[in-house]
């Protein structure tokens, strides 16, 4: 059985619609093709995390709907810059506006500092934003499958083949996981909170990441607040985690990424 978006999250992907209709209107693809990072050969999301032991995507947020402001002071370079030198095998960026407080031009802040993985945290609905990310000089998109049918992660995933972008597909629910073709998503995350009650579940998590298939990198997302739950999830064969909060509301985000990389068993 389908569940129904939370109405949060449909008003952000309605929002998002309204923002994509802008800028298809104000920027065209012509010209997004035409950018400077277009012909930069991308990063490959799965390779930086198969390559560590245990690899974390550290991620760069200013805000959330349900948490509010999380980093008043919010420099995109210097966290991504400070995640890169501490040892993240790649970064996220949230470019939503809106719900979130990102912005696209963050992407092209923070490429020239970085050599590893820049993932466009965002609520990708149309190829036209997968062409903006890597215009921008992202890596790799986010996929949510709790917004998408299965036709739509299809043609979202070929769009981001086409333009040579990695993807993190993500799910909430296990119902979700019979939309993802896995043979074309090599890379897949389940968000451990419950987008209806916001509780959060690792042990929920985990078990979905270890019913997918074995070829498929597993991405832990959301809720990993300690040492103990990177542990936890290696001890279970979880391959990464995606971690923002915890890291954002650090004095030195870099620092509490070392934190956790030296906990590692």
């Amino acid at each position: 059985m389908t569940r129904s978006l939370p109405s949060i999250l449909e008003q952000i992907v309605a929002d998002t619609k309204g923002i994509i209709s802008q800028r298809t209107s104000e920027i065209p693809i012509s010209r997004l093709e035409a950018s400077a990072y277009f012909n930069r050969p991308p990063f490959s999301l799965k390779k930086a995390l198969v390559e560590k032991d245990f690899a974390i995507i550290a991620e760069a947020k200013k805000a959330s709907p349900s948490k509010g402001i999380i980093r008043a002071q919010f420099d995109p370079v210097s966290i991504t810059q400070s995640y890169q030198n501490a040892g993240a095998a790649a970064v996220s960026i949230l470019t939503e506006p809106l719900h979130f407080q990102g912005d696209i031009s963050y992407l092209d802040a923070c490429r020239g500092g970085l050599n590893i993985p820049i993932l466009r945290k965002d609520f990708i609905v149309d190829p036209y934003q997968v062409i903006e990310a890597r215009a921008h000089g992202a890596d790799a998109v986010l996929l949510i499958a709790a917004i998408l049918s299965r036709s739509q992660l299809s043609e979202l995933q070929a769009a981001a083949d086409e333009n040579n972008l990695s993807t993190l597909v993500e799910a909430y629910h296990e119902s979700e996981l019979e939309r993802i073709e896995f043979d074309k998503s090599p890379v897949i995350g389940v968000n451990s909170r419950d987008l209806h009650t916001f509780e959060v579940d690792l042990n929920r998590a985990i078990r979905m990441l270890n019913a997918i298939p074995q070829e498929c990198v597993r991405v832990a997302e959301s809720g990993i607040g300690s040492t103990t739950d990177l542990n936890l999830l290696k001890e279970n064969n979880i391959h990464a985690a995606l971690i923002g909060e915890s890291f954002m509301r650090s004095e030195d985000p870099g620092e509490a990424l070392k934190t956790f990389i030296s906990s590692l068993a």
